[in-house]
C-alpha cells in the first residue's frame, strides 16, 4: 500500500512501484553494507577520538520522525558536549521556517551548526560536522530499514509541527542520509526551499535519481556542503 499524506488515503501499490521499492532496498543494503565494511576502521578511530576528547558516549542517539511519521532513533557520532541546550537550534529553525529568509551567515548550515567557535562543540565536533563524518553511524539506520541512503532528512518531532501541510508529503518515503537539498547548495537555501526539494524528490523519486544524487553527494561533501 502507498499513502498520500496530503489527503490521508491509502492506495494499493502497483507492481512497478513494488519493484522500485525492492530495488531501492537492495541498493541500500548492498551499498550501506559495503560502506560499513570499508569505513569500519575510520568509524572505530572516530569513536575512540570522541571518547578521548570529551566525557560521554561516542554515539549520539536522537528520536526523529521517519516513514509515515513513525519515530525512530537516529544515530550520529557525538559532536557536542553532553547536556547541551537545544534552544539555539530551535530558535534558528523556527526563524528560518516562519521568516523564509536565507541564513545571515552563508557558512551556517540549515540543520546543524558547524562553526568552530560554538561553545557546545567538542574539540573535534566541528571537524566531524564540517566533513559530515558525524553522519556515518546512520548507515546502521539504513541496514535496520529505518532510513535510506537517499531521501528527505529525518526531522525532529518539534520541527514537524512547523511544517506546512504540503511538506508532509516528505513522510511518504523513508528519510535519507543525503538528498536533493544536500546537493543543491544547502548553505544558501532557506528552510522552505529545502523542504520544497524534499517534496520534489518524493514526486520524482526513481532509482536513477537516487544514483545521481549519491554521485553528486561526494563532491558536495568535499565542498563541506554535505548531509545534515
Amino acid at each position: 500500500m502507498t499513502t498520500d499524506l496530503r489527503i490521508g488515503v491509502a492506495h494499493p501499490a502497483g507492481l512497478t512501484e513494488r519493484l522500485d521499492h525492492a530495488a531501492k532496498r537492495a541498493i541500500d543494503l548492498v551499498l550501506a553494507g559495503l560502506a560499513l565494511a570499508l569505513l569500519s576502521p575510520v568509524m572505530v578511530a572516530i569513536a575512540i577520538a570522541v571518547r578521548l576528547t570529551s566525557p560521554g558516549p561516542a554515539l549520539f542517539r536522537q528520536v526523529r520522525v521517519g516513514h509515515l511519521r513513525k519515530p525512530f532513533v537516529m544515530l550520529k557520532f557525538r559532536s557536542m558536549y553532553e547536556g547541551c541546550d537545544d534552544a539555539v537550534h530551535r530558535a534558528y529553525v523556527t526563524r528560518m521556517l516562519t521568516g523564509d529568509t536565507a541564513p545571515a551567515d552563508p557558512a551556517r548550515a540549515i540543520y546543524k551548526v558547524t562553526g568552530i567557535a560554538d561553545p557546545r562543540m567538542t574539540p573535534i565536533g566541528w571537524f566531524l560536522r564540517k566533513a559530515s563524518l558525524d553522519e556515518l553511524p546512520q548507515l546502521i539506520n539504513v541496514l535496520r530499514g529505518e532510513m535510506s541512503l537517499v531521501g528527505p532528512r529525518p526531522a525532529l518531532p518539534w520541527e514537524v509541527e512547523l511544517f506546512e501541510p504540503r511538506h508532509h508529503l516528505r513522510f511518504a518515503v523513508k528519510p535519507g542520509i543525503t538528498g536533493l537539498w544536500q546537493t543543491s547548495g544547502r548553505s544558501t537555501l532557506t528552510m522552505r526551499q529545502a523542504l520544497d526539494l524534499d517534496v520534489d524528490y518524493v514526486q520524482r523519486r526513481s532509482i536513477l535519481l537516487d544514483l545521481m544524487t549519491l554521485l553528486r553527494t561526494v563532491p558536495a561533501v568535499l565542498r563541506a556542503r554535505g548531509a545534515g
